[in-house]
C-alpha cells in the first residue's frame, strides 16, 4: 500500500506518522519549516497515548512520490479546487481520495440510488463543479475525524484527544479499498470503522461544527463558554434543532440527542474552535462547508432554518471584512 498525504498539517502528519508505523509506505507532502523538520527529524509525535517518532518520505513535490494507492487529503475545503497542479502526479487509474475535511463534502449526493437529490450539486462547496473537476466522485472516500491535535513545533505534533477516523463509501457499499484502508489504519494504531452510512457520522458530528464554529468566532468564545451561557446555550440548541431536520430531509436521521452532544461540548473545555482559532490567525474562515452548504441543503428540501441563516449571514460577513482588513 503506499499512500501521499497532501497537506501534511497536524492531522495529516498525525496520520502518516501512524501509518508509516504500521508498515505502509508513507509520502508526507508539505512545505515551510514544517515540511523542513520533517525531512531533518522525522515526525515526533506527542500523545497521552505514548509518544513515537517516524520518519516517513516528506517533500513538496508531488511529482516525486507519482501514483499512488491513496491520497489522504489534509487541506482545508476550501482549497480542493485549486489542488488539481498537486494533486495530478499522485493520481493513477484507481487512486482512492481520502478527504478528511469538516462539514459537508463535494460528494454528499453522489450515489444516493433513487433518492430525489440523487446526483445534485452543491454550489457551496463544488461551485460551478470545480472541486468534481478535479476530484471525481468515483475516486472520494468519506472520512469523518474524531481526533484533534496541533502542531506544537514544526514536525512536532500535539496528540490532545480521539483517534477515531471514521470511513465509508458515498454509495453505502463496502468495498475492498475501504476495508484495506481500515486495516492499515487499525495497524497504526487509530480507530477506522468502515460505516455503511458515513452520512450518519457527518451530521452528528456537524451538529457541533454548524454551532460552535461560526459561534465561537463571532462571539471569542471557547467551547465552554458558550455551553455555560444561557441564551447562547439556546442559540446552539436551536441550531442543532434546524440541523437535524435539515439531515432528516436529506435522507438521513442522526441518531443523538441535543442535550447529549451540547454536554459533549462543554465537557471539552476552554477550548477555542477552528474557526476561530483561524480566525485569530488571518486566515480564510472553513464556513462554505460547515454552514453554508447546510442552509444551501436546507432550500433544496424547503426546510425552514432561520437560526442558520442569520448565524450564516453573520459569519460570512465577518469572514469578508476579516479577509479585507
Amino acid at each position: 500500500m503506499k499512500i501521499a498525504v497532501l497537506g501534511a498539517g497536524a492531522i495529516g502528519a498525525y496520520v502518516g506518522a501512524a501509518l508509516h508505523r504500521a508498515g505502509v509506505e508513507v509520502h508526507l507532502i508539505a512545505r515551510g519549516a514544517h515540511l523542513a523538520a520533517m525531512r531533518e527529524h522525522g515526525v515526533r509525535v506527542l500523545s497521552p497515548r505514548g509518544d513515537f517518532t517516524a520518519r516517513p518520505h516528506a517533500t513538496d513535490s508531488p511529482s516525486e512520490v507519482g501514483e499512488v494507492d491513496y491520497v489522504f487529503l489534509g487541506l482545508k475545503a476550501y482549497s480542493y479546487a485549486s489542488s488539481g497542479d498537486l494533486l495530478k502526479p499522485l493520481l493513477g487509474p484507481d487512486t482512492a481520495v481520502i478527504a478528511a475535511q469538516n462539514g459537508i463534502p463535494w460528494w454528499y449526493f453522489h450515489g444516493m440510488a433513487g433518492h430525489p437529490l440523487e446526483g445534485q450539486r452543491i454550489e457551496a462547496v463544488d461551485p460551478g463543479g470545480s472541486v468534481t473537476a478535479v476530484l471525481p466522485m468515483e475516486r472520494a472516500i468519506g472520512c469523518v475525524v474524531y481526533c484533534s491535535t496541533e502542531i506544537e513545533s514544526p514536525g512536532v505534533i500535539r496528540h490532545l484527544e480521539g483517534t477515531r477516523f471514521s470511513i465509508g463509501e458515498p454509495d453505502r457499499s463496502i468495498s475492498p479499498r475501504c476495508v484495506a484502508l481500515s486495516e492499515a489504519m487499525i495497524a497504526g494504531g487509530l480507530k477506522c470503522p468502515v460505516e455503511k452510512d458515513v452520512r450518519e457520522d457527518i451530521w452528528i458530528k456537524l451538529m457541533g461544527n454548524v454551532a460552535f464554529n461560526p459561534l465561537s468566532a463571532l462571539t471569542r468564545a471557547t467551547m465552554v463558554e458558550i455551553c455555560d451561557h444561557t441564551d447562547s446555550r439556546d442559540l446552539v440548541a436551536q441550531m442543532m434543532a434546524e440541523t437535524l431536520t435539515i439531515a432528516r430531509a436529506a435522507g438521513c436521521d442522526p441518531q443523538i440527542s441535543i442535550d447529549k452532544r451540547i454536554d459533549g461540548a462543554r465537557r471539552v473545555g476552554h477550548h477555542k474552535t477552528s474557526m476561530l482559532q483561524d480566525l485569530e490567525a488571518g486566515k480564510r474562515l472553513e464556513i462554505d462547508a460547515i454552514i453554508g452548504a447546510v442552509v444551501e441543503i436546507a432550500e433544496l428540501t424547503r426546510v425552514p432554518a432561520p437560526t442558520l441563516r442569520h448565524v450564516y449571514a453573520a459569519i460570512d460577513l465577518l469572514s469578508r471584512t476579516s479577509l479585507v482588513s
